[in-house]
């Protein structure tokens, strides 16, 4: 069930980006592993701005989470993550549905995220839900900055992309 994300929820948040980061351990992407998930006051801006969800169980435990803004005029997915436990049983994709929601009750068009571009979990994934990269030529100011801050913190190890979806 996907519900907006609670105060209560929030160092949870923190549990499930840190479990979903493990996976790319194996991927020698030891960097993204290691990184740490947004902070509790980030998190905690998303959710009372009404910009945070989870998708929680059947106990009412987040077991993953969507948090979105809006960048250069279009809904962003600034993150989306699924605790391994629940990988691969749709629940990305409905948190990126949720999304959609967001940005057609904000009248904004389209849908921004920022990916690996050869992660089977990343870029591919976002491909088959109807996502396509972008071209540098292609960012706007807002998407360029994310970037920009991506490419800063050593995220660019491996190549990244922004994509975007109608």
């Amino acid at each position: 069930m996907i519900r907006p994300a609670s105060d209560e929820d929030l160092p949870t948040l923190q549990d499930i980006e840190r479990a979903a980061g493990v996976g790319f351990r194996d991927l020698g992407m030891d960097i993204v592993a290691d990184g740490e998930p947004p902070d509790l006051a980030a998190l905690r801006s998303f959710q009372r701005d009404g910009r945070a969800w989870v998708f929680a169980d059947g106990h009412d435990r987040p077991v993953a989470y969507l948090i979105v803004d809006a960048v250069d005029g279009q809904a962003h997915v600034e993150q989306v993550s699924v605790h391994p436990s629940h990988a691969r049983h749709g629940i990305g994709r409905r948190l990126i549905d949720r999304a959609d929601a967001w940005a057609a009750e904000h009248e904004l068009a389209e849908l921004t995220l920022t990916t690996y571009v050869d992660v089977a979990w990343n870029g591919p994934y976002y491909q088959r839900l109807g996502f396509r990269f972008l071209r540098d030529d292609e960012l706007g100011p807002g998407l360029r900055a994310i970037r920009e801050r991506e490419v800063a913190s050593g995220l660019d190890a491996w190549p990244r992309a922004g994509m975007i979806r109608p």
